[in-house]
């Protein structure tokens, strides 16, 4: 990691708290709707678990908490709203891997990691190895065989940028010495259709937006990339286990909020969303997705987000993976 993003990262963990709170507007907040900002398309993961927590954290706190897509540019898009937004508490937004990735990659961005402030870390998971049920391949070796003996003829579907989904199989590639072709998308779910369709062949992708194809038959998975079995598909082996020693992509959902926001509206949105983590029915819903729950400080959070910027980072580095 360069030493400008590790000035950079320590400025984002003395940021939480960075602002003067107003007293009087943090008493009765909120008094509006909250737009809540998801930078990537409808139907990936921080879509889904952000809509599930929204709708109770409407009914907690009084207001219309509102889901924003702001897919596109490997989050990018979503991102620059975020830190563009006003920082009166009334929108905060998803965090994705891409916070982690696109430092690492852009040497430029139209947002810096000063312009955010961590609220908490909601839940923790893994993503799946999965391949289009058109080709005979049912284990991770299986794959890693066909791989070599055809070469650059599989391709693997990924989110556009440095995105989480194209370091792991960037990784994977370099751990079994195979070449699979990258094909970019705006969203992962365009990519899952062509795995499920046989235009493409190999996806990593979270529990929640394509665990329904594996169980629709729509595509095979193959393996987790926890170094643990997943609750939800117990049967499927771990990436360490099929012969990857030490492969390990724990993702997380959690929720940032503008710099400036006060510190005690950032400990409201943390406390509430903590409540909204204890409902039964949520619990329900995101257990079944593959999640384990969380309920960080912004301080966990922020700890976090460092060791990954810094374990990622390295990562990038060593596979070369490059912006589009």
């Amino acid at each position: 990691m360069s030493t400008t993003l590790r000035v950079r990262l320590a400025i984002v963990i003395a940021a939480v708290g960075f602002a003067d709170a107003d007293a009087a507007a943090t008493e009765s907040y909120p008094t509006r709707p909250i737009r809540l900002i998801v930078p990537s398309a409808m139907g990936g993961a921080p879509d889904v678990t952000s809509r599930v927590i929204a709708n109770d954290l409407s009914q907690q706190m009084g207001q219309q908490v509102v889901v924003d897509n702001r897919g596109g540019a490997g989050g990018i898009i979503g991102f620059e709203a975020l830190a563009r937004a006003a920082p009166d508490g009334y929108t905060f937004g998803a965090t994705t891997f891409n916070l982690i990735t696109n430092p690492a990659v852009y040497a430029k961005l139209p947002y810096d990691v000063r312009d955010f402030q961590p609220i908490i870390q909601t839940t923790s998971g893994m993503d799946l190895l999965a391949t289009t049920p058109s080709l005979p391949l049912r284990s991770v070796k299986e794959l890693i065989e066909y791989a070599k003996a055809n070469p650059d003829k599989l391709s693997y579907g990924s989110t556009t940028g440095p995105a989480s989904n194209a370091l792991e199989m960037e990784l994977f590639k370099m751990m079994t010495s195979t070449r699979i072709t990258r094909v970019a998308y705006k969203g992962i779910q365009q990519a899952i259709t062509d795995v499920i369709g046989g235009q493409i062949h190999v996806v990593f992708d979270n529990v929640p937006s394509i665990l329904p194809h594996v169980q629709s038959g729509r595509v095979r998975v193959l393996a987790v990339t926890s170094l643990k079995r997943s609750h939800v598909l117990p049967e499927v082996p771990t990436l360490d286990e099929a012969g990857l020693p030490g492969f390990e992509r724990m993702t997380w959902g959690g929720y940032l909020a503008p710099a400036r926001v006060s510190r005690d509206i950032v400990m409201r949105l943390n406390t509430e969303i903590k409540k909204v983590l204890t409902v039964p029915a949520t619990r329900e819903k995101l257990t079944a997705m593959g999640y384990t729950f969380v309920g960080s400080t912004p301080e966990q959070f922020a700890e976090r987000i460092r060791n990954d910027l810094d374990k990622w980072g390295k990562v990038i580095k060593t596979v070369g993976i490059t912006a589009e």
